[in-house]
């Protein structure tokens, strides 16, 4: 729904290329983004899905067979993603992420298994959010705004805006207002 009222606001160009700016150098992020986003507005459509149907199949197959990397068509991403070396990138397509974030290699964001067998909701990730190379986050948490993870740390609880969180499990290393939270 939100990526639907995001393409209504500015023509197709400008949605196609919306993550270009963020990946200046990096040939491969603005690549697999531009396709990324291309798959998208395809799969708005039934018609356009119908036509394209081959497109959906390369995408699939080359971003994520070939390259490694899960990004779902449903994803719901705000403008100005971010890649860096997106080797072994998995991204649920209930995650939802604000404006501005940072993904890098082999980070895993979606639900968890609960005990009862059912699983719970997906992170809800805000804007400006720098996630680490080899980083967990599952369950249903929500990540604020302007949060710098860590490499390396197993996120499984909310994480309040303007922090630092490192570890597995995380915790919070300091605020950035200037408190060590340590």
């Amino acid at each position: 729904m939100k990526n639907t009222l995001l393409l209504h606001k500015m023509n197709l160009f400008s949605y196609l290329f919306q993550d270009w700016a963020a990946n200046p150098k990096n040939i491969k992020g603005r690549f697999v983004l531009f396709l990324f986003r291309l798959v998208q507005v395809i799969s708005r459509y039934t018609l356009l899905k119908i036509i394209f149907i081959l497109y959906l199949a390369f995408y699939h197959y080359y971003v994520e067979w070939v390259l490694g990397i899960e990004l779902p068509r449903k994803l719901t991403v705000g403008k100005g993603l971010m890649l860096y070396h997106g080797q072994a990138l998995v991204v649920n397509q209930g995650v939802v992420m604000g404006e501005g974030c940072t993904l890098r290699n082999s980070v895993t964001i979606g639900h968890k298994k609960l005990a009862d067998g059912t699983f719970s909701g997906c992170p809800r990730i805000g804007n400006h959010v720098d996630i680490g190379a080899n980083v967990c986050i599952i369950g249903d948490v929500e990540i604020g705004d302007h949060v710098t993870i860590g490499a390396g740390a197993v996120v499984t609880k909310s994480v309040p805006a303007h922090s630092t969180v490192v570890g597995n499990p995380a915790r919070i290393l300091e605020k950035k207002n200037g408190e060590a939270q340590i």
